[in-house]
């Protein structure tokens, strides 16, 4: 199952994908995106996709052709992303935090428990 959301931010368009990026609803991507391409700079967030069939790779090629960057935090997308040659947004991680990302007051501690304390 793919779930794809579609943020258009201070022109730049994020495509922000979740769950397994394969077969047919990789090639809905690929047209949703066309559609949308034009409008900017475009920046596909990879950070929840567990798992790229064959036909999401070519559609991610795909995407890449328009000039996108790749939001790739974790080593599964990051090994994809340089296997295709696909462009990693720099410092990705802030930039998802301009454009909405639940972490954006920066806290990216695991959890908010207080410390220890001494005895």
């Amino acid at each position: 199952m793919l779930r794809v959301e579609i943020r258009d931010s201070a022109g730049t368009l994020v495509l922000r994908l979740e769950g397994r990026f394969t077969g047919d609803d990789a090639e809905h991507t690929r047209t949703l995106a066309a559609r949308f391409a034009t409008r900017g700079k475009l920046l596909v967030d990879l950070t929840e996709v567990v798992f790229i069939d064959a036909a999401g790779e070519e559609v991610l090629s795909f995407l890449g052709l328009f000039g996108a960057e790749f939001v790739a935090p974790n080593s599964y997308v990051l090994d994809l992303c340089e296997r295709l040659n696909l462009r990693v947004a720099p410092n990705s991680s802030a930039q998802l935090n301009v454009l909405g990302n639940p972490r954006a007051n920066g806290d990216e501690s695991r959890s908010n428990r207080a410390k220890p304390r001494k005895r």
